[in-house]
């Protein structure tokens, strides 16, 4: 019998076909696995190697890396030489378990087998590289010579033994020796599929991260590697350029990906659409719309402008330019729409605050037959956060759990989110506590919830936690936590936290953490003290840190240490319209009328109008709003007959109305007038009426809550007996028994 006949008989029971390019199911994969080791020493060098390449092809295709890895340690020890074919298929599963010194042993042997020049080994290794996430700097390990290569063979054998072994209980240590040629070594290896199969290596993954990876500088290890793997191919493709170009965008290396498409030019490689798509999240980042036209333009003069994955692209980055006309004449072009096109579009529609069309665009999908994924709803549901829609929401949430998608960590780090700033703290943290596993995202949400809440000491509790669990703080966890403190007035464990986000985590503060420390400084009444902090800024505060600190001057009273900040504010933004109503207000309240009387000539010679105080609820799926003063709602003769039944009973338990909140030069009754007529005030008589007795009213108003009402609706929660919930501008006020969640401390 021939080799070739020899060949096809032992690769019968398991192919239809023994060509190269065959695939194995996990079942047949598993019994030649078993052959192999049987028969390796009785077999013909060509059924061996053709069958190792079948097998690692076969695991990987089916993400069962851990198996890959070490049927290619176990080939090792048969096998002395062998083809291109194989090492593509390896260097994947390297770059699925993200560990920099695994892919450094692979690349190693790729040189001792002398396959660094071939043109599919380079792309897979340049890939492998790029995935590790950052391209730059030097320092990674040269596999130049022959010490390396012995080096890589022993490195790899450990590696694959400690990954595989440790992390997921799926093979022998007799691994990290190459493999025993028995039955039970063989069985050890495949008792991995079931590891693969069962989706416990995508966890793995995420318990070792990068942990080898992570305790070096990355792009020390990485760069140098991609660039001289690139630079000594002797033939690069089209392949090659992409993978380059779109390892230093991920890195943010926009720069260098621009040379690098130009280079590409340069040599007669038209970009393809896989280019362009990695070329526009560099628009997107600089909000860089002129570059992004470029592209869109170039798209166009080559044909290639209706592909879905260019289209997508351009929708996010015109989304992220604010180019609203422009992503829906991108998306209406589309001659083909997948759920990538879908998904684009609802995020771009909520990230520029059209929450209703997002919805629209969600329900068009689904009507499209297209099954909406994690991705789809983890765009949608913020917009119910903006609508604060609960019953959008709740229907969302619906159906993600009929959908069975309830477990994904970022759909539910959205609900979290979404319940949160809908005023459903209580819900949001049971979602927390039922999620098998928390991510950053998860964590910082319900940081941040709480700390909208009021509820500053569950947030510290939370932020430890998440500490304890292995989960680094990042630059918006820190936002959170620093919000929870103002909130509450907690001003030395927010000093701790800020400089520990310096100190510890070598976080540079931005702008949200100086707003954040100014306004708890603020609160506190330490003027003086938050005035210095915003000073040694380093950069120029911008107008809305130093408006936190005006508005604290208007509630302290202090119309000297006012004045400075809004010169601050108007010198770097003239038309700040809030600054010229807060120092109005400040004077009126400091009886200082010709000066007021200034401030408001000043907006009107200026062309600005002041931002009318509005209110909304929700009542039987349904969103009504007021205004101070309107008298134009079909209910209001109800509300307002309503209202003065209530004020008539809050009178008889002590409440008298504070008509130093009302500022302008008017008689008292009409300041009484003006106060029993505030927007939250008409929403809230209006639920009364409209909801059955002991129904929670929920509010939404567009800013900042005043005193007198803050102080009328403790009155008003305890005599109707119901729970009101208000959210303001910065925070929600849970009134209940005639206390409010905040304590007052706003």
């Amino acid at each position: 019998m021939t080799s070739q006949q020899h060949l096809r008989t032992f690769l019968e029971p398991f192919l239809s076909t023994s060509t190269a390019n065959a695939l194995l199911t996990t079942a047949q994969a598993k019994q030649l696995h078993c052959q192999l080791l049987r028969r390796h020493g009785h077999l013909p060098v060509p059924a061996v190697l053709l069958s190792w390449k079948l097998l690692i092809r076969s695991y990987t295709s089916h993400d069962l890396f851990s198996v890959s890895l070490s049927c290619f340690v176990q080939m090792r020890r048969f096998v002395e030489h062998f083809n291109h074919f194989v090492f593509p298929s390896v260097v994947k599963s390297c770059a699925w378990w993200m560990d920099v010194g695994l892919g450094e042993c692979v690349h190693g042997c790729v040189v001792k087998v002398g396959l660094e020049g071939d043109l599919y080994v380079g792309n897979a290794l340049l890939s492998m590289y790029s995935k590790f996430g950052v391209l730059c700097g030097g320092g990674a390990r040269q596999s130049n010579n022959a010490s390396v290569g012995m080096d890589a063979e022993l490195g790899l054998r450990r590696h694959v033994a400690h990954v595989v072994r440790e992390k997921s209980g799926a093979i022998s240590p007799s691994a990290e020796e190459g493999g025993r040629s028995d039955e039970s070594n063989a069985s050890l290896g495949l008792n991995s599929y079931e590891v693969g199969r069962s989706g416990k290596e995508r966890k793995i993954v995420r318990s070792i991260g990068t942990s080898w990876f992570m305790k070096r500088e990355r792009g020390n290890v990485v760069g140098n590697s991609v660039r001289k793997i690139f630079d000594v191919m002797p033939a690069r493709d089209l392949v090659s350029w992409n993978t380059v170009i779109a390892g230093n965008v991920q890195s943010g290396m926009y720069d260098e990906a621009l040379v690098m498409v130009r280079k590409m030019g340069l040599e007669n490689i038209r970009p393809d659409a896989f280019t362009l798509s990695s070329m526009l999240p560099m628009c997107a980042e600089y909000a860089d719309v002129v570059k992004a036209k470029e592209v869109h333009g170039y798209a166009v003069r080559h044909g290639i402008h209706d592909n879905v994955v260019i289209g997508s692209s351009l929708i996010d980055v015109y989304a992220k330019c604010t180019r609203i006309q422009d992503f829906f004449s991108v998306f209406n072009g589309l001659p083909r729409r997948d759920g990538i096109t879908w998904n684009s579009m609802i995020a771009a529609c909520v990230q520029n605050g059209l929450s209703n069309e997002g919805f629209e665009f969600f329900r068009c999908m689904v009507k499209d037959n297209l099954k909406p994924g994690p991705l789809s709803f983890s765009s949608i549901i913020p917009a119910c956060s903006h609508l604060t829609s609960l019953i959008f929401g709740k229907q969302l949430h619906g159906y993600i759990v009929r959908t069975g998608l309830r477990d994904n960590v970022f759909i539910a780090s959205s609900l979290v989110d979404m319940y949160a700033k809908c005023g459903k703290i209580e819900i949001a943290k049971s979602i927390f506590s039922n999620m098998k596993q928390h991510d950053l995202v998860s964590w910082t949400a319900i940081i941040m919830g709480c700390a909208l809440h009021g509820q500053a000491l569950d947030a510290l509790k939370l932020f430890n936690e998440m500490e304890v669990s292995g989960v680094r703080p990042s630059y918006v966890s820190f936002i959170a936590i620093l919000t929870a403190c103002s909130h509450s007035g907690l001003v030395e464990e927010a000093r701790k936290y800020y400089d520990r986000m310096i100190q510890e985590f070598g976080i540079t503060p931005g702008v949200e953490h100086y707003a954040a420390m100014a306004d708890l400084l603020g609160r506190a009444g330490r003027l003086e003290e938050a005035y210095d902090f915003i000073c040694k800024m380093p950069a120029e505060p911008p107008g809305s840190l130093w408006s936190a600190l005006l508005n604290a001057c208007r509630i302290h009273k202090n119309v000297e240490l006012a004045e400075k900040v809004s010169d601050r504010i108007l010198a770097v933004d003239p038309e700040n319209i809030g600054a010229y109503i807060i120092m109005s207000n400040i004077y009126s309240g400091a009886r200082q009328y010709k000066e007021a009387a200034t401030m408001r000539v000043s907006l009107r010679k200026r062309g600005f109008t002041k931002k009318p105080a509005c209110s909304w609820i929700e009542v039987r799926n349904k969103l009504y709003s007021f205004f101070s003063g309107d008298k134009s709602h079909q209910s209001y003769e109800k509300i307002s007959k309503a209202l003065k039944v209530l004020y008539a009973q809050m009178e008889k338990i002590g409440y008298k109305p504070d008509t130093n909140e009302v500022f302008q030069d008017i008689e008292e009754e009409q300041k009484k007038e003006l106060l029993l007529n505030h927007s939250e005030r008409l929403a809230i008589g209006f639920g009364i009426i409209s909801t059955p007795p002991g129904t929670t009213i929920r509010v939404i108003k567009n800013i900042r809550i005043c005193m007198d009402c803050h102080t009328a609706i403790k009155y008003m929660c305890s005599i109707v007996a119901r729970e009101i919930v208000i959210r303001d501008n910065s925070r929600f006020h849970h009134f209940k028994n005639g206390a409010c969640s905040c304590g007052d401390y706003w």
